[in-house]
């Protein structure tokens, strides 16, 4: 008992005499305020000085239109004390008259004929009441001038006039209040007995305290607790979404990859017609990508550019046929929210110079992706893509591979498999798979390949070997930190952004 003495705070000290008080009490006895005073009873609960029990209790209290009613009587008691001057009124009049609402004056009616104070013939009301009912107050009265109660000590005639008030709009409202109680231990009763006094020991050790032996000499110390739970505290930190941005991008630095960037609005032009993409091919609709309701007057494009994607798009190039069509201008001013990271890659492309090719380039971005989905569990209409491209004139099919394997196992994945597989820029190309350890399946997470030559040479003026990948991040985040709903990637929870892990591969 001496150790815990000697360990209990300035705080502890002054809450100590008034343990047997309510909490509000114990904040105007020892001046703090009840965030400080709950913080000392949970350190006295740790040194086994007391225990903390947690009581919920429904409270009812009195609602928006409860508290006019309170003022100027329930629509009912309105009525009625127009009809005691009136006797008979028809009902049109008496709702004008009483002022009341359609809504009111229905409830009030209703009110009145179950209490049988009224009867309604012909379109009037017909007044019943005698004066002793009058001036008697209904249960529902005096059940609204009695509030706020608590739900467990309700007796049956307030039970029945809450039950008829909670069926009418904003009257009465119920509300759950949690309530602390202090239980002192055994522990506890001898400590509050031995009569601690504020001051009894040094609270900290001060330059004063030291050059003065007279402050100090002959007495104590107070303990420090180190066991002792203290209060959370979270400290500001990245989104993880955008922690697994950071480390994709540290992993492409590493392997020398330049960073490319660009809008999340685009025209056509580079989201689909640098991409060969046909104008009529069912991926441009509504139901997959989102248009913005404006388009380009002119696009700031080179026109000896824009002439050959038409005629790669019309006739072919270098053995290509094309797709035998006309080629609008006009559909490639469309403004679009970005499908995929793939339109920087043409972007990066076209605004390569000579040299560049002559060396070889390296380039990867991370981005928003959109598509019109509709929102589940599994899908959604925005994710995160990362994107790369490998422009050389000795690259092959071989480099490709290399690549995405090294990447993966950064990412922490040991086992990489790769498929044939179809995508509309690349010939030829591949699926991604990584292997589950846990869940023992194998993962699609990309598809990668060497542009077609559609693409390249219309950006680059000439047939080089482009590796291209595009990796989507999403199932990869959800399965580090264990999220079975892709919603709760950007649904920015304050509770789990702050209980959720870093990112550490």
């Amino acid at each position: 008992m001496k150790k815990i003495i000697e360990s209990l705070s300035p705080n502890e000290r002054k809450v100590l005499p008034y343990l047997n008080d309510e909490i509000s009490e114990i904040c105007k006895k020892t001046n703090l305020d009840k965030t400080s005073v709950l913080r000392t009873l949970d350190y006295l609960q740790n040194k086994k000085i007391i225990n903390l029990v947690q009581e919920k209790k429904k409270i009812i209290e009195i609602g928006v239109n409860g508290a006019l009613y309170r003022k100027k009587g329930l629509p009912e008691r309105r009525l009625l004390n127009l009809l005691n001057e009136k006797r008979i009124l028809s009902l049109n009049e008496a709702q004008k008259e009483s002022s009341l609402s359609n809504e009111e004056f229905k409830a009030a009616l209703g009110a009145l004929k179950k209490k049988a104070l009224i009867e309604l013939k012909n379109q009037k009301i017909i007044f019943n009441a005698k004066k002793e009912e009058i001036s008697k107050k209904s249960l529902e009265e005096s059940f609204l001038e009695s509030l706020p109660l608590e739900y467990h000590l309700l007796s049956p005639e307030q039970m029945f006039a809450l039950k008829s008030l909670q069926n009418r709009k904003d009257i009465v409202q119920m509300k759950e209040e949690k309530t602390i109680k202090i239980e002192i231990t055994t522990l506890g009763e001898e400590i509050m007995k031995s009569g601690i006094k504020e001051g009894d020991l040094i609270e900290q050790v001060t330059s004063e305290i030291l050059g003065n032996e007279k402050l100090w000499k002959g007495k104590k110390f107070r303990r420090y607790d180190v066991t002792s739970k203290v209060p959370d505290i979270f400290g500001g930190k990245k989104h993880f979404v955008n922690q697994a941005k950071d480390y994709v991008k540290k992993i492409w630095l590493e392997m020398g990859f330049k960073e490319m960037t660009g809008n999340i609005v685009q025209n056509s032009f580079w989201n689909f017609d640098a991409l060969f993409t046909a104008q009529d091919h069912p991926v441009r609709e509504m139901q997959d990508t989102f248009f913005l309701d404006k388009k380009l007057s002119e696009m700031e494009i080179d026109k000896k550019l824009i002439k050959t994607i038409k005629q790669t798009h019309e006739i072919g190039i270098k053995g290509s046929k094309g797709w035998r069509y006309f080629w609008n201008e006009e559909e490639a001013k469309k403004l679009v929210l970005r499908t995929h990271t793939t339109c920087i890659s043409a972007q990066t492309l076209a605004n390569l110079k000579k040299e560049d090719l002559i060396k070889g380039q390296k380039f990867f971005a991370v981005g928003k992706c959109f598509r019109n989905e509709t929102v589940d569990w599994s899908h959604g209409f925005e994710f995160y893509q990362t994107e790369g491209i490998v422009i050389d004139k000795n690259a092959n099919f071989r480099h490709l591979l290399g690549y995405l394997k090294q990447f993966y196992k950064k990412m922490g994945f040991e086992k990489i498999r790769f498929r044939p597989g179809y995508f509309p820029y690349t010939e030829p190309s591949v699926e991604v798979d990584v292997f589950h350890p846990e869940r023992k399946v194998w993962l699609e997470l990309g598809g990668a390949g060497i542009f077609r030559p559609e693409i390249t040479i219309p950006l680059l003026g000439q047939d080089i070997p482009v590796l291209a990948w595009g990796q989507g991040m999403d199932r990869i985040i959800m399965d580090y930190y264990k999220i079975k709903d892709l919603r709760e990637l950007y649904k920015n929870n304050i509770k789990q952004l702050r209980k959720i892990k870093w990112w550490m591969k």
